[in-house]
């Protein structure tokens, strides 16, 4: 029974609420329960935030969560914070830009993605969530590419749908270009 307990993490303006948003509307494509909570400080832009992304095939009791099966984690204060509350077995994927103290639990699989050095490459620098959703979607495909297109279609408002492929480019490179650790 498929249920992924998710903490995307990072920086106030690196697509973090909108990842988990594309994650939920995802999995709603793909007929499973759906939680996504964000969570930000006053800040927002350069000011961390999170959200947590509940995937699953049963009921969801609650969506506040303390401990993740996986976490997609963009700066280091996102490491610090959540490595320790992925469960034992669970799965990290972080971008490396800017990273000093690189994750190291030896209980964790552990994949670094340079997305932001990818995404300036792909002359798009916004898409540095949608290469790290590719990214992690390679190491835990729980979301078909289709559905994830039909969860962009439903979340992104109409005046940003030419921007779809665009993601969906992103995507597919985030999938090629994760390494493990």
């Amino acid at each position: 029974m498929m249920n992924e307990e998710i903490i995307i993490a990072g920086f106030g303006g690196q697509g973090i609420l909108s990842l988990g948003k594309f994650m939920a509307y995802s999995g709603i494509m793909q007929n499973l329960e759906v939680s996504w909570m964000p969570s930000y400080g006053p800040e927002m832009r350069g000011g961390t935030a999170n959200v947590t992304v509940i995937l699953s095939e049963e009921r969801i009791s609650s969506p506040i969560l303390t401990i993740y099966t996986s976490g997609i984690i963009l700066n280091q204060q996102s490491i610090v914070k959540f490595e320790p509350a992925i469960q034992p077995g669970g799965i990290l994927v972080y971008e490396t830009n800017g990273i000093a103290q690189h994750p190291s639990r030896n209980d964790l699989s552990i994949y670094k993605v340079a997305a932001t050095e990818e995404a300036v490459k792909m002359s798009s620098p916004r898409t540095v969530n949608m290469i790290m959703l590719g990214a992690y979607l390679k190491v835990n495909p729980i979301l078909s590419l289709e559905n994830v297109e039909k969860g962009l279609e439903k979340s992104l408002p109409e005046r940003h749908h030419h921007l779809i492929s665009v993601n969906m480019e992103a995507l597919r490179r985030g999938m090629e270009i994760v390494q493990a650790v």
